[in-house]
């Protein structure tokens, strides 16, 4: 279960903001068990965007993984 202040990857990419799937976003906001509020951040801490999604479009992070970083210069929102 994805609660609030919760990191969450992306299961799709939102073109309009230059997001890809697997990027991490912070849930700012849940609405019951289907929508949340999540913000996308840079390093720096300059907030990309701030969606609502779907459950379908977020999941949770798994133990197992890594983190990766990319360049979003080259993206819509830059």
């Amino acid at each position: 279960m994805i609660r609030e202040l919760e990191m969450i990857a992306l299961t799709r990419d939102i073109d309009d903001h230059g997001l890809k799937e697997g990027d991490i976003g912070a849930v700012v906001h849940k609405y019951g068990r289907e929508g949340f509020e999540v913000e996308f951040v840079t390093a720096e801490g300059e907030s990309i965007a701030v969606l609502t999604l779907r459950k379908g479009d977020v999941r949770a992070l798994r133990g197992r993984e890594i983190l990766h970083v990319r360049d979003i210069s080259q993206t819509a929102h830059a």
